[in-house]
């Protein structure tokens, strides 16, 4: 079927700004990215309604079954979400959470180290953002509470480690969506040679929001940076009240049910194990590949290499193999396995869906060749160098209007990427991650974000109370990020942009001192 360009037109804008402004409006993320669907689709088939209804379908096919095969990168993605799901349900019945708290109740001895410990956790506990909150949350409450520490301090510590540590870590809910996400990128700008996993980890370090509202939350641990709204919360804490008495916090119990013989064996080794294999079938898929081509085994090159999607949903059967060994040996009755597993599985499908449309919309914006049309505009009135920067604003606004990071990522990624092969190559991963922190930024801002929602509920915080005292923190780290990728777009060097970034946060960090001690 012949498709229509619009590479020289403004109508390449129309599905992208159309399913942005309907996402800010309704707040529903599947009918915005599903109208910009139809409408580029409409364009693409000049109208036709026919044509257009057989583009769709071509289009839904491909998500499985693509050039006379089975689409495996897209099966393989879909197939580690629900096994994740199954485990982290798994993990709940179980009671493994439980029994952690318990144990280290007796170890931890003062509130900077129920901090530290909460923070670990979260950074530990990184295979999704909503096992994170609810499981950290439900693992450190019990310790928090009894040093005194605010559940607002509490919701703040989850939230500022699931999505900035998820949105790192490629073997996540998180990192499988980003990498899905790239790998269709780079295939519709015909960089299928570029190793999905290397380009994650290459940006990384150009994710200045992430690895800086962890930095500052490490420092509020340490060195008691209460401001705001969290100084008057910390205070309150101190006389007893843990939380606004005249409001009521939301229950951070699970709905399924708790086993009262969980061991805390039970939370790590399947996390453990997950993690290992993974990195196992990563390395083995890459060996295999190399060895195919007569090269010499390189352990980078063989993450170079890697199938990425494979190793994920081989390692999480592993992982699922691991908890299920476990929650049987303990001898949880069969019934709740199998309501976890159900419960789990059902879990996963909302984040299916959103990158089953995410990766439609990117398809589509890439025949339409939106970002060429941007990058043609863009480049005539406003310095290419400005475009990280920009990126980064856009797509926290987006997250915060939309209250989704996912959603920013698949409407937001696929524009940054036409924009900088338009205009200049070399700040694709520049783009790419700015977008990445965007999200995460408004994500942390926004009141109707499901990682936000969820970390007040892990914290048994009135939401509202989460949202407003976490905040200044998030507005912080977003200028001093901001910065970052000006002087990065600027000077084409990461090293730049991390020291930029640096540089205030030091000095950040020594205003919040001295406005903490004012008290």
């Amino acid at each position: 079927m012949t498709v229509i360009s619009y590479a020289d037109s403004a109508l390449s804008l129309l599905p992208p700004v159309v399913a942005i402004v309907l996402a800010i409006l309704t707040r529903r993320v599947l009918l915005s990215l599903g109208v910009g669907i139809l409408l580029g689709s409409l364009l693409l088939t000049d109208f036709n309604v026919a044509n257009t209804a057989s583009y769709l379908g071509d289009r839904a096919v491909k998500l499985f079954w693509a050039d006379g095969a089975l689409n495996s990168w897209n099966v393989y993605i879909l197939g580690f979400l629900v096994l994740l799901g199954m485990i982290t349900a798994l993990i709940t019945v179980s009671g493994a959470a439980r029994a952690f708290a318990e144990w280290a109740r007796q170890r931890i001895r003062c509130k900077r180290d129920a901090k530290l410990l909460t923070i670990f956790l979260g950074c530990v506990v990184f295979i999704d953002d909503y096992f994170n909150s609810l499981v950290v949350g439900s693992v450190s409450r019990p310790l928090t509470d009894r040093y005194y520490i605010s559940r607002a301090k509490l919701a703040y510590l989850l939230d500022s480690t699931a999505a900035p540590v998820c949105v790192i870590s490629p073997v996540s809910s998180w990192g499988a969506y980003i990498i899905a996400l790239i790998g269709g990128i780079l295939a519709t700008h015909g960089m299928s040679e570029m190793g999905h996993l290397n380009v994650f980890i290459e940006m990384i370090p150009m994710n200045f929001y992430a690895i800086f509202a962890l930095l500052l939350l490490i420092c509020v641990a340490l060195f008691g940076l209460d401001v705001g709204p969290m100084r008057t919360h910390e205070q309150n804490a101190q006389k007893g009240e843990l939380w606004d008495p005249a409001k009521t916090p939301p229950g951070a119990d699970a709905d399924l049910p708790e086993a009262d013989t969980g061991k805390i064996a039970g939370l790590f080794l399947p996390i453990g194990t997950l993690v290992v294999a993974t990195v196992y079938f990563m390395v083995s898929s890459g060996a295999a590949v190399l060895e195919e081509k007569g090269l010499a085994f390189d352990l980078i090159k063989a993450f170079e290499n890697t199938n990425v999607s494979e190793s994920l949903f081989f390692g999480a059967l592993v992982g699922l193999a691991m908890t299920l060994a476990m929650v049987l040996k303990q001898g949880v009755e069969k019934k709740l396995i199998l309501q976890g597993i159900t419960a789990g599985a059902k879990s996963m499908l909302p984040a299916i869906w959103i990158l089953l449309f995410a990766w439609t919309i990117a398809a589509v914006i890439g025949q339409l060749e939106t970002g060429k049309f941007m990058a043609s505009l863009a480049t005539g009135n406003i310095p290419f160098a400005l475009l990280p920067a920009v990126m980064f604003i856009l797509a926290g606004l987006t997250a915060f209007a939309t209250g989704t990071s996912w959603g920013t990522f698949g409407i937001m990624l696929p524009i940054a990427a036409d924009m900088a092969m338009g205009s200049h190559s070399a700040m694709m991963l520049p783009m790419l991650a700015s977008v990445l922190a965007g999200a995460v930024f408004g994500d942390h801002c926004s009141p109707i974000s499901d990682t936000t929602i969820l970390s007040s509920t892990g914290a048994s915080c009135p939401h509202i109370d989460h949202v407003v005292t976490q905040l200044p923190y998030a507005v912080i780290v977003a200028l001093l990020s901001l910065a970052g990728y000006v002087v990065m777009g600027f000077t084409e060097s990461v090293l730049a942009g991390l020291a930029t970034c640096s540089v205030l946060f030091v000095l950040s960090v020594i205003y919040l001192k001295i406005k903490a001690g004012s008290r």
